[in-house]
């Protein structure tokens, strides 16, 4: 095989060739500011506001509902801290397994002691146990609860309705991070009770750099950004227009052919768990990965047989060409672990590799995969 075998998708996917075709002239002809009353400025205001509409009429919202933000990052900052600063919530409910952007959003308040931080129980896969959610909810002042919907490491998959109608029970406000699930799932906020909800377009084949919030229109909070009257005077700053064309591209394609697209990445995830097992007398899964019907189809994290190489795996999967993450790609370089897989119990020990498909993922390249991992692991273990 030639070329590199691109596996860590669920750290970004390759921009989308009809994405780049429709932000291309929002970078040259159409370059006018969208504040500006002139027709340069219209045409480009109108654009992003076709946008808008495009992106709320995929998630069942209304455009009003939809702010554009620079990513997943941002908006979960925004949704969290308007909670709390806008909302009077006095504490916060989330897992041990959520993305840093929620994690240290939520551990930053409450060190400065805007709120009381508590963690759900999670079973021995990593699922949240809604039994004790519940007992959280009933035992304290009005609550913030912030689960996402799909796990960016370990694929595990939250019941978003049961979520939500606990949350509506108690009084409580729902945020979700569903930036891995976004462009994957259909999603409908006319059904679920949620009152944040965050997607980044890089993950489901758009640009890097731009992403959105939804906030339920029965929410009021203070403006995101101040400095301008962009967005409807909640995100000050010149719009990042082609990131906006692009991401609703990006959206208007994944759900054009949803199933077509979920087949074909489940049909890919099967196989890898089939050749993995085939090849290794000794292979696990981390998490609720390997679970075809109820986790994340794009994401499978392996957990290898123990080996003094280990350390050197994902260098030499590299070296191989193969590119794929030993966790987020948003810790990887720190020399940190995966919070994710210590909260899970994933024995460290082993080698633990997060494989991430997309549409563009062949068995092929899942074969090469296999071939490389059986040159790199003693022959013991096979």
């Amino acid at each position: 095989m030639q070329n590199r075998v691109y596996l860590d998708n669920a750290a970004t996917t390759p921009l989308d060739k009809e994405v780049l075709d429709a932000m291309l002239p929002y970078m040259s002809n159409h370059f006018g500011n969208p504040s500006s009353i002139h027709s340069h400025g219209r045409e480009v205001r109108s654009a992003v506001e076709k946008a808008r509409k495009q992106v709320a009429g995929f998630i069942n919202a209304s455009p009003s509902e939809i702010f554009f933000t620079s990513g997943g990052t941002e908006a979960d900052n925004c949704a969290l801290f308007s909670s709390v600063h806008t909302l009077g919530v006095k504490r916060a409910i989330t897992s041990k397994i959520e993305h840093h952007a929620v994690l240290h959003t939520l551990e930053q308040l409450a060190k400065e002691g805007a709120i009381e931080l508590h963690f759900v129980n999670l079973d021995e896969k990593g699922r949240v146990v809604l039994a004790h959610l519940e007992e959280l909810l009933a035992s304290g002042p009005r609550t913030l609860v912030s689960l996402m919907h799909g796990n960016n490491e370990i694929g595990n998959l939250n019941n978003l309705e049961a979520i939500g109608e606990l949350c509506k029970q108690h009084d409580a406000i729902f945020h979700c991070d569903t930036v891995q699930t976004m462009g994957h799932y259909p999603i409908d906020v006319q059904k679920l009770n949620i009152h944040f909800l965050v997607g980044a377009a890089h993950k489901f084949h758009g640009p890097k750099g731009v992403g959105f919030l939804y906030i339920n229109s029965s929410v009021k909070i203070n403006p995101l950004i101040h400095g301008g009257s962009q967005e409807r005077n909640m995100r000050g700053g010149t719009e990042n227009v082609y990131g906006i064309i692009g991401l609703a591209k990006a959206m208007e394609i994944a759900y054009s052919d949803l199933e077509g697209h979920q087949n074909h990445i489940k049909a890919v995830k099967a196989y890898m768990i089939e050749r993995l097992k085939e090849s290794f007398t000794d292979i696990k899964f981390n998490g609720d990965s390997d679970n075809l019907d109820g986790s994340l189809y794009t994401v499978l994290n392996v957990s290898l047989p123990e080996s003094e190489d280990n350390d050197m795996l994902l260098f030499n999967l590299d070296i191989a060409k193969i590119s794929c993450s030993g966790g987020s790609a948003c810790s990887s370089g720190t020399g940190i672990g995966s919070h994710v897989l210590a909260a899970v119990g994933a024995d460290g020990n082993r080698g633990n590799v997060r494989f991430s498909f997309s549409k563009y993922t062949t068995k092929e390249e899942i074969d090469y995969t296999i071939e490389k991992l059986l040159a790199i692991y003693p022959v013991e273990s096979h």
